[in-house]
């Protein structure tokens, strides 16, 4: 590799490496708008000079047939105009082949994940402060962070959680580093009263203490009790809603999900179109007099949400994608290769999963950007660094408990 060769490479590192961590604790503009487009131009640039096939995950040739049809759907939409504005967002699917490609080798990925949990530990700071000095601690005023809206911070903050258990529990060489950032990570999520991503958060704590050691899946349980009875009252009353079905929300996201399905019925095959929901969310609404709102923007539910919004076969192209990354993850973990990244990228998944039932967070462009990073850097530890004549060793930790194998 020439001089200049290694240089790009390491500038597109450098790019994508503070991409992802300031998605998370910046204005979209700088981590999208300048960092990501110079990442993806750099690696169109390098892609087209070398004319040579790039190694991808597997889960990207769904998540390609999954913009397709995103594509096809917004113009049969409503408004295509509008649809196809809408649509770009599938843009930052190249977070796949860049990430990819420059973040080659465990030592790169695992410096972004690094760069992740501490960028996005500033940012939980920051929440805390807004809840504790700034008046940020009611359901209609909650911490925002460094971002825009409480459900973006929850849910990044979720996925940079996963990031922390996962080099807490499958890294052992370093378990200082995310033992300090993870409290003040769980303090934020916890004040945001944001209960899809407290579930999330949740859900693959207990997937990777299982992993890992089976004894260990007693302590989420015990944390999450234990964060429970020192929590403020607003919290607590938050936490016991969540199985109240008289709570306006709850009541309000059942009815939204009945209007998905009744928008599904009537447009199977493509949707309403992208940006659409809004637009038709009052005409379905009628029949529903319990319903909370009268406008929503969105489902509250991922499934539905895309079903709704751009067709059936677009949430099969969905699910593929899904079931890929899973696979692809859990096999990478299993062989003990890079496991801390993979372990991150496998908590990504089911809690994006677990709180998306909730939210429609993979329409949420700064959640998608970090998930999409997420489970793209297993892959990328698993090749053979961009400067080593040979492949980074993986690093060794013990065996997956007894239950794991006989899975």
């Amino acid at each position: 590799m020439t001089d200049r060769a290694a240089w790009l490479e390491r500038t597109g590192f450098v790019l994508i490496a503070l991409c992802l961590g300031l998605v998370q604790a910046w204005k979209l503009w700088l981590a999208q708008g300048l960092l990501f487009s110079l990442a993806a131009l750099l690696w169109l640039y390098l892609t087209l000079a070398e004319r040579r096939r790039q190694d991808l995950p597997g889960f990207f040739l769904p998540l390609c047939l999954y913009a397709l049809l995103t594509l096809v759907s917004a113009a049969f939409s409503l408004d295509p105009s509008a649809s196809v504005i809408d649509s770009r967002q599938l843009l930052m699917f190249l977070m796949v082949p860049v990430v990819a490609r420059f973040a080659r080798g465990e030592a790169r990925a695992s410096r972004v994940i690094d760069v992740i949990i501490a960028i996005g530990s500033a940012g939980a700071l920051v929440g805390i402060v807004q809840f504790a000095m700034f008046g940020y601690n009611n359901l209609d005023n909650r911490p925002v962070g460094p971002l825009g809206h409480w459900m973006t911070f929850s849910g990044v903050l979720m996925l940079v959680i996963c990031a922390a258990v996962a080099r807490l529990l499958f890294y052992p060489r370093t378990v200082i580093w995310p033992a300090v950032a993870l409290p003040a990570l769980l303090v934020a999520l916890a004040v945001t009263n944001t209960r899809n991503a407290w579930i999330g958060a949740f859900l693959a704590m207990m997937c990777l203490a299982a992993i890992r050691n089976w004894k260990l899946i007693a302590l989420p349980p015990v944390l999450a009790l234990v964060a429970f009875m020192i929590a403020p009252g607003a919290v607590q009353q938050r936490a016991f809603s969540i199985v109240d079905p008289s709570d306006p929300s709850n009541v309000d996201r059942i009815v939204m999900w009945k209007i998905g399905a009744d928008m599904v019925r009537d447009y199977p095959l493509l949707g309403v179109g992208p940006e659409m929901i809004q637009r038709k969310y009052e005409e379905y609404r009628r029949p529903y007099p319990e319903a909370v709102n009268a406008v929503k923007p969105h489902l509250h539910n991922n499934p539905i949400q895309i079903a709704a919004e751009r067709g059936l076969p677009a949430l099969a192209a969905w699910l593929w994608f899904i079931g890929a990354a899973l696979r692809e993850v859990w096999r990478q973990l299993r062989a003990r290769v890079a496991p801390a990244v993979a372990a991150a990228g496998l908590a990504a998944v089911i809690s994006m999963l677990a709180a998306g039932m909730f939210e429609d967070n993979f329409g949420d462009s700064e959640f998608l950007m970090l998930l999409l990073g997420l489970i793209t850097l297993p892959h990328a530890a698993k090749l053979t660094p961009a400067f080593a004549a040979q492949p980074h060793a993986p690093t060794a930790i013990p065996a997956p408990s007894a239950a794991v194998k006989a899975r």
